[in-house]
């Protein structure tokens, strides 16, 4: 029978309500969630894992990073055949994104959690990790990067979103949609993913910044990046990756001072481009230098840009990483 390492982190899944504060908390141990998870032992032999037990936003990019190194390790053992990751839905697909651009291994990563925690009527946390147990060990999931497992449907790492706060269907894929289904214990394929790329890093540059935009704003924010000593900043511009016009000249010294400046839109789909020749329209802004980041949302393109310049000091290298065949010289 496959083995399958079962990651524990916390999250709503490891979660109940406490009668002292009235509210959910994590309480909730691998081996008790893996307890509702019955009948799962015809299927994979489990080997649980407690990693953490922490609120999502309570997770940074460096416990993403370490927990990066300890699925790596994980995934080195013959005896295992995937790992399943569970984990607050919050801040999970920041830390799937982070693990699909620094684990490069043909075996499946699967990372799941829950909308309703174990005290709610439908809590769905043994539903997912079952789902996505049957994901690990099937011979079709192999080689196709992290994926996520929410709800019965599979999403690739570096598409989804949660796009919603509370259905039970929040994780989306707005721009391509689900890469595959799980239905009746059996995992079905329908396409594969259309964006993956690897960063060989061990580790990350936390001093990475993400400024969305909104009409009137002015370059307090990104000033005070440029004060701090960021890195990176990230741009959650407007529509094509469009900013107001108080905001270019700050835009402008970050991109002087060698600071890596990527631009992304606040739109739910599509990506920037140069579309618009105006102050602060896209041309304007790749003609300062700014690197344009394709659809990624705000919150990944953070993350893609912290482990780019862990990566490497050269900014044509973090250009390439974010641009090479998405965008005509």
């Amino acid at each position: 029978m496959k083995k399958v390492a079962v990651v524990f982190n916390g999250g709503t899944i490891s979660m109940k309500v406490d009668p002292r504060v009235q509210a959910a908390v994590p309480s909730l141990s691998g081996e008790e969630i893996m307890a509702m998870v019955t009948g799962i032992e015809k299927y994979a032999e489990i080997e649980s894992h407690n990693f953490s037990n922490v609120p999502s936003p309570h997770v940074t990019p460096l416990d993403m990073m370490d927990l990066s190194k300890y699925i790596k390790d994980l995934l080195k053992r013959d005896d295992i055949v995937g790992v399943v990751v569970t984990h607050g839905t919050d801040s999970l697909e920041e830390t799937a994104y982070l693990l699909d651009l620094t684990i490069k291994s043909e075996k499946p990563v699967v990372v799941t959690g829950a909308m309703r925690s174990s005290s709610e009527l439908g809590y769905d946390g043994p539903a997912n990790l079952s789902a996505s147990i049957c994901t690990a060990i099937s011979d079709e999931a192999r080689g196709k990067g992290v994926l996520v497992c929410m709800n019965g449907e599979l999403n690739s790492a570096s598409e989804v979103t949660k796009a919603n706060s509370m259905s039970l269907s929040a994780f989306q894929s707005p721009s391509f949609g689900p890469v595959g289904i799980v239905d009746n214990n059996q995992v079905i394929f329908y396409r594969e993913s259309l964006n993956r790329q690897y960063i060989n890093t061990e580790n990350i540059e936390t001093k990475v910044s993400l400024v969305k935009c909104v009409s009137g704003m002015d370059s307090k924010f990104i000033d005070f990046c440029i004060t701090e000593g960021d890195r990176g900043i990230v741009i959650e511009g407007m529509g094509r990756g469009n900013v107001p016009p108080a905001m270019v000249e700050s835009i402008r010294t970050a991109v002087d001072k060698g600071m890596a400046v990527v631009l992304v839109s606040r739109c739910y789909e599509g990506r920037v481009l140069d579309t618009y020749g105006y102050t602060g329209g896209g041309k304007n802004l790749r003609n300062l230098g700014v690197i344009f980041g394709d659809n990624l949302p705000g919150q990944k393109a953070r993350i893609k840009l912290m482990l780019a310049l862990a990566h490497t000091d050269n900014l044509g290298e973090v250009k390439e990483i974010f641009e090479k065949g998405l965008y005509l010289v």
